[in-house]
């Protein structure tokens, strides 16, 4: 549910915005915006130099201070507020109003290709002039880690990290002199018992109502699977360019709300060894304005041709699009076996272990028909996660791409042969980089993605993540190696 006092997406104009800052006592206009990588970027202004001309014309910033923008000799930017996305605040001390931007050259006039958001805009304008669709909906299960304490460092002779949660069934046999209260969930327990097994109850409740405050449209919280403070709060599906802004909202109140009560929240995909790691499982689906596409009583698992072409589409780029959809070296500590991680490309009805999974809690009802495909995780920049799984589904409907057969038995029934014939995700970040040079055309179809776009992404994920991990030693590698 929201909250009927909230703004998001009620307010359509600039001036529209600039009466409610006026009228309701809002000292601070806070301007955010995407950068290329995923994180969202922010200055704040007084309210009274919210005008009209920053909606018309924008106001400018230094793009080359921004990761994946500009070159520092060509560094003015443009940002231009989206009056839709404007939310107050519920986190901040003082009377916020917080609004998304789009970036734009302040030469041209142009909106920026390398602006996450209008490479999430051009793929919702490309399914419409498709002719296949006139909107997709979006619902991704993003999850957490809530920790007590993260310290970590690395140098030429020391690297080590050490998280600790109270949770963690690592604290069974604390003795600090403090009193050990046990009651924590066991390793893979967290899913999903009752308090003081879940200590975290008060704290996702209070992260909600936060949200819900914000505007968000919230389903359901609970605890996750892995010991030490996992969860999950179910955000509502919703368009691509607006889900795609309601998670960076949902990430901004998790880590300020958690943070306000001493703790840390990480959307880090695998910070624990041996436990289940965090994913963004991503519902999806297309619809011809109130009617949906996906759903025919008579297919398999109620689906339509549309649906399994669509399938068919984001199995043949799967590991392309998870060079933006599980796009950090952390997210193939996660992808492997043993830990309900969907590292087998193929599709099932109900098998959590297949990448895609047709959910059937709800039959017979074509509203809820729709594809889950569960090898994401929240390093993603929601904008081009999301375009590149839609750009991949339409490939699969424009060339009727068939998915194949389901795999709908136990994966780990399988024999060493039937599982060698199952395509695999990629085992590394360096994999899925090379998977995206090798298949990339069915991006660049309608301009959405541009070279320059997949080119960038490709050399600072390989250049400032996946070489950096190479070139360090790991501490575990002294346990293998330093008696050899």
């Amino acid at each position: 549910m929201t909250s009927d006092n909230s703004i998001l997406g009620k307010l359509h104009t600039g001036q529209e915005v600039i009466d409610y800052v006026s009228n309701n006592g809002i000292l601070i206009v806070d301007l955010r915006f995407i950068d290329l990588i995923g994180t969202v970027q922010h200055f704040s202004i007084p309210a009274s130099e919210l005008t009209d001309s920053i909606f018309e014309l924008g106001t400018g910033f230094d793009g080359s201070s921004v990761r994946g923008f500009q070159a520092i000799n060509e560094s003015d930017m443009l940002i231009v507020p989206d009056p839709e996305t404007a939310f107050v605040d519920p986190v901040l001390e003082h009377p916020t109003l917080a609004l998304m931007c789009d970036i734009k050259d302040p030469i041209t006039g142009e909106s920026y290709s390398r602006d996450p958001r209008y490479v999430a805009r051009k793929a919702e304008q490309y399914l419409k002039d498709s002719g296949i669709a006139t909107v997709s909906y979006w619902g991704p299960e993003v999850e957490f880690f809530i920790f007590d304490n993260a310290r970590f460092d690395y140098n030429s002779n020391s690297g080590y990290h050490f998280i600790d949660s109270e949770e963690g069934i690592w604290n069974s046999g604390r003795d600090d002199g403090r009193p050990n209260l046990a009651h924590r969930p066991r390793h893979k327990g967290g899913y999903f018992p009752l308090p003081p097994v879940d200590s975290m109850q008060n704290l996702r409740t209070e992260i909600i109502l936060k949200m819900m405050e914000a505007g968000l449209h919230i389903d359901k919280h609970h605890h996750e699977v892995a010991t030490a403070g996992q969860s999950e709060i179910g955000l509502h599906y919703g368009s691509l360019v607006k889900q795609a802004d309601a998670v960076q909202v949902y990430k901004y109140i998790v880590k300020n709300v958690a943070l306000a009560n001493g703790k840390t929240a990480t959307f880090m995909p695998k910070p624990l060894f041996n436990d289940n790691g965090t994913g963004m499982h991503t519902h999806q689906s297309l619809w011809d304005a109130d009617k949906p596409l996906f759903y025919d009583k008579d297919g398999y698992a109620e689906g339509s041709e549309t649906m399994f072409h669509y399938i068919g589409g984001l199995l043949k780029h799967a590991r392309a699009v998870l060079a933006f959809a599980a796009p950090s070296t952390n997210s193939y500590k996660r992808l492997v076996p043993g830990f309900e991680a969907p590292t087998s490309l193929a599709y099932s009805r109900r098998n959590r272990s297949a990448a895609f999974r047709i959910p059937m809690y709800e039959q017979g009802i074509p509203a809820t028909k729709r594809v889950e495909f569960r090898a994401p995780d929240p390093m993603a920049n929601t904008y081009l996660a999301f375009s590149a799984m839609l750009m991949a589904g339409l490939d699969g409907i424009r060339n009727k791409i068939d998915p194949g057969d389901a795999l709908d038995q136990d994966i780990y029934d399988l024999t060493d042969e039937e599982l060698a014939a199952i395509p695999q995700v990629p085992g590394s970040l360096e994999e899925a980089l090379q998977a995206l040079e090798q298949d990339h055309d069915f991006l660049l179809e309608g301009d959405v993605f541009t070279k320059d776009v997949i080119d960038t992404w490709i050399e600072y994920k390989r250049v400032e993540e996946a070489d950096q991990i190479r070139l360090r030693p790991h501490s575990y590698e002294y346990f293998l190696y330093f008696d050899g």
